[in-house]
Order: C-alpha cells, then sequence, then structure tokens
C-alpha cells in the first residue's frame, strides 16, 4: 500500500483540501474502475470530461480526487488535490504508483507517421535473439519477455503503461521499445517516462483529425524529443524533410541515418526483391528478408539503435539478417496458381505510395497490379481522395471498399475516396462496399502472375461498424480463397 502523499511527486499541485496521509489501493481516470479506496484523476478528454465523473467515483468508494478545478461540492473525508494540468499529472501519479519502473529500465521510443510498428518488433526480436529479456508495446501486440498481452492503442494510456512496464522489471527485462504515436505525447500519457533513447522514423500527411494542421502534428512529435534528457540519444532519419526539426531543441545526443544524405550511419540498397534485399550498412554488406526502400530505412534504424545501445556490430548484422517483419506489413502469401497477395497496414498517402513504389520496382510490369483499398471512418477526411488517386495512378486495377467505417457511412466514404480519381481512369476502377466481396473479386479477376495488395487494415482481426468489432482478417480471407482455387 503507497501514501497518496508518495504519488504526487512532480505533478504541479495548486491547492489541496484535505489529507495526504492516506493509504491508496488503486489509481483510476475512468470512474467505472474505481474501488474502495482509490484515487481517482479526473482527465479532461476529447470525448468526455472526468470532472463529471467525480461524484460518481466518490460512490464507487474513492478516497481522493485529483482535479483541474476545486468541485463546488466538497464530501467530507474526501481530500481534493487541484493540480495545473490533470492529464499530466497522470502520468507522474501513475511511475510514482508503480515505482517509477522506467528508471530500471533501458527504453526506447519510436515515433513518426510510418515505421514505427515494424521498427519496434525488429528490436524486441533483435535485442530477444542477442540473449537478453526485452519488452515491447506496440500497435499488434505487448510483449513482457515471451509473454504476449493484447493492445488496444498504439501507445496505452499511463496506468498502462507503467503497469507494463512494472511488470517487465519484475520479469527482469533489460531493454523496452515501445511506439509513440503523437497522441500518446499530447495527451501526456508517455510524461513521467523516462527514456533512454528516442528514433524519428518520418513525416506525412495523417491524424489532421486530430491535431488540426500539419504544423500541429508535426510539433507533437517534436516534443517528445524536446522531452528526452542529456543522458538520453535522439536518432532521426535525415533524409526525412523534418528529420533536423526533432533535433533542434533536444537535450540529448544527436545522431542520424540515412540513404541518401550523410549520415551517422549509412546505408545502402544493393539488391531488392519479393523475397528480401542485400543492404550495405556502415561498409557492411547484410541480406534482410524485408523488401523496398521503406524497410531499408526500418532496418537502417533498427541497426543504429543497437549500436548506440553499444552492441556488438558482427552479432547485430547476423541477428538482423534472420528478422521477420511485423504482422500485416508487407505480408506476401503466394497462391499454386501464381496469384501473388500482399496484404499491408498502409493507411496514409506516403505508407501508401511506399508500398506501391516497392511493389512496382520489383515486379517485371507483365502482369497486373489490383489493389483494393479503403479509408477508415471518423478519422482524416482530406486523405480519402489522396489516397485512392495514389492507388489509380500506381495501380493496373483498384477496388474500393471499406476499411472500419466506424459510426460513418461507408458509401459516403467511397464517394469522397472516389472525387481523388481522374475520370479517365475510372474503367480500371470498381467500388465494392463489402470488404470480403472486394477481396474475393480481386482474387477472381486476377490471372496467373498478377498481383492483389489489400492495403489498411494489415494484422487487424475485426471491422469497427457502427461502434462493433465483427471479426475480419484480411489475411484469412485471401488464404481461404487460396485454397479453394488450388
Amino acid at each position: 500500500m503507497i501514501k497518496l502523499q508518495d504519488i504526487l511527486y512532480r505533478s504541479r499541485t495548486l491547492e489541496i483540501k484535505g489529507s495526504l496521509n492516506k493509504e491508496i489501493t488503486s489509481v483510476a481516470f475512468n470512474s467505472r474502475m474505481v474501488v474502495d479506496g482509490s484515487l481517482f484523476v479526473a482527465v479532461a478528454g476529447t470525448q468526455v470530461d472526468g470532472h463529471d465523473f467525480i461524484s460518481n467515483a466518490i460512490e464507487r468508494g474513492a478516497i481522493a480526487i485529483i482535479c483541474n478545478v476545486m468541485p463546488h461540492e466538497i464530501i467530507a473525508n474526501i481530500t481534493y488535490v487541484v493540480v495545473n494540468n490533470s492529464s499530466e499529472a497522470l502520468g507522474y501519479i501513475a511511475s510514482n504508483y508503480y515505482d517509477n519502473p522506467s528508471e530500471k529500465l533501458k527504453i526506447i521510443g519510436v515515433t513518426g507517421t510510418n515505421g514505427k510498428t515494424t521498427i519496434v518488433t525488429l528490436l524486441y526480436n533483435l535485442f530477444t535473439d542477442l540473449g537478453y529479456k526485452t519488452g515491447m508495446l506496440s500497435t499488434i501486440q505487448n510483449r513482457v519477455n515471451k509473454l504476449v498481452i493484447e493492445t488496444t492503442h498504439t501507445t496505452p494510456d499511463a496506468l498502462k503503461i507503467n503497469e507494463l512496464l512494472s511488470l517487465m522489471v519484475d520479469e527482469g527485462c533489460e531493454y523496452v521499445f515501445m511506439e509513440i504515436s503523437s497522441h500518446a505525447v499530447v495527451q501526456h500519457r508517455v510524461t513521467g517516462i523516462q527514456f533512454s533513447g528516442g528514433v524519428f522514423t518520418n513525416i506525412s500527411h495523417d491524424h489532421l483529425d486530430y491535431h488540426n494542421t500539419f504544423k500541429e502534428y508535426i510539433s507533437a512529435k517534436k516534443k517528445f524529443f524536446d522531452q528526452l534528457p542529456s543522458n538520453a540519444f535522439a536518432l532521426t532519419n535525415i533524409d526525412d524533410k523534418n528529420g533536423n526539426v526533432m533535433l533542434q531543441n533536444t537535450r540529448a545526443k544527436k545522431f542520424t541515418y540515412g540513404i541518401k544524405s550523410m549520415a551517422s550511419f549509412q546505408g545502402k540498397i544493393v539488391e531488392n526483391g519479393f523475397e528480401g534485399m542485400m543492404m550495405k550498412v556502415d561498409g557492411s554488406e547484410v541480406y534482410s528478408l524485408l523488401s523496398g526502400k521503406f524497410n531499408a530505412y526500418n532496418i537502417l534504424a533498427v541497426y543504429s539503435t543497437a549500436q548506440l545501445l553499444k552492441q556488438n556490430k558482427e552479432e547485430t548484422l547476423v541477428s538482423i539478417s534472420k528478422l521477420k517483419g511485423a504482422e500485416g506489413r508487407f505480408d506476401i502469401i503466394k497462391s499454386e496458381n501464381g496469384v501473388t497477395a500482399i496484404i499491408d497496414y498502409a493507411h496514409t498517402p506516403d505508407a501508401l505510395e511506399n508500398i506501391i513504389g516497392t511493389i512496382n520496382s520489383i515486379r517485371t510490369h507483365n502482369e497486373q497490379l489490383i489493389t483494393v483499398i479503403g479509408a477508415g471512418g471518423n478519422r482524416d477526411k482530406s486523405k480519402r481522395p489522396i489516397m485512392a488517386k495514389i492507388a489509380s495512378v500506381l495501380s493496373n486495377r483498384v477496388i474500393l471498399t471499406s476499411d472500419n467505417p466506424r459510426n460513418e457511412d461507408p458509401l459516403q466514404i467511397l464517394d469522397e475516396m472516389r472525387e481523388g480519381i481522374d475520370p479517365a481512369k475510372k474503367k480500371m476502377l470498381m467500388v465494392i462496399p463489402d470488404r470480403r466481396e472486394a477481396i474475393t473479386t480481386a482474387f477472381n479477376i486476377a490471372r496467373a502472375g498478377d498481383m492483389i495488395l489489400i492495403a489498411g487494415k494489415g494484422h487487424e482481426k475485426y471491422q469497427e461498424i457502427k461502434g462493433v468489432k465483427y471479426p475480419f482478417d484480411d489475411k484469412k480471407i485471401i488464404a481461404e480463397l487460396m485454397e479453394i482455387h488450388q
């Protein structure tokens, strides 16, 4: 049991009513998670304001409240603590409650629009292969050494992060690799975490439904680097036009990686194919099972991080040559009738262009590329026509279909995507709202040697419609179709 006074360190307290000499059984920011003896942190979120649920939390057994504004109704025996920012305070309180686990681990945060999941997964697998007990927090799954824990967000909330980090400490983990989303930075989910390093991949059009402007989006990414301590490292992709921006105000030691520009860690693609590629990394050749320029950057980021963490260069390169990509990232499935399907999470214009560009740079062009693509509902609408245009310009055939429509009308989403396609390209376009039917159609019209790209959902095992997540797996559907056609 821990005292309230012991978990308020760094929370920027402004006013206190009541005793701090209370034992806290748990910390919660959702009133439904409150139990007897809880500390309830009232956070003003994007959808609901926790301050509206203070009375609910007290009814459920909360004995202390963290808030931005002192409530009008003060209840006897309840402690109220007003802080400068309850969302920020939650980060510090969560760290303190779990005995600051990040200070006992070497944690590397990876941020950027694309590549976060692949880099974090590769780093986890690399350091596991090198013999370390390792943790991972990613879009696909969380791992505590060998234990797999289901994930719901790219970056979990502050309480969940610290709970997982505490578990990693208990399991003897030494290194932790985690994705850092722009939402997580702005919402203070990683506030209070002690990072040993930060990695920037790239930045392009995404999340403008949340950040409003591209400048705000860049600022959110940059804020992560601004907050790194002086004993950490900041590693950035120098070939990205905003790569140097990330380093402008950081106190951390600055390093770069690149293929086109001179960098601290230099890479070059020697040969590229669907089965993998040969690269030159800091003067040494290494074969990778991954394909494409975007993966060359991912591999280079992984290698650079390992070197900054003082790992042996030769052992690192040998291990890199064995690594496979993250699930749903350029997943290739070949059928016996000669059709190749590629499943990828690409859901931004830049990611889609990179994926199709990689496919086009490798294929013979004697075959056709059929792209199945949609766009998520209740997300950045401005990228919908852009993605459709990219698909239509770079593919032979395009099938527009549903992604996760969420609470939007799927037909409206498809209409907005269709606006980006040149009228001259309409003959190569099909619109099939039902995603299973769209994938099936792509497979049925494909001839021997043709390629099908199914983009947008990657590893996801569901399709979200009107608040319900229905079982749906692009990879499973393709596997079933290939079995049927054998």
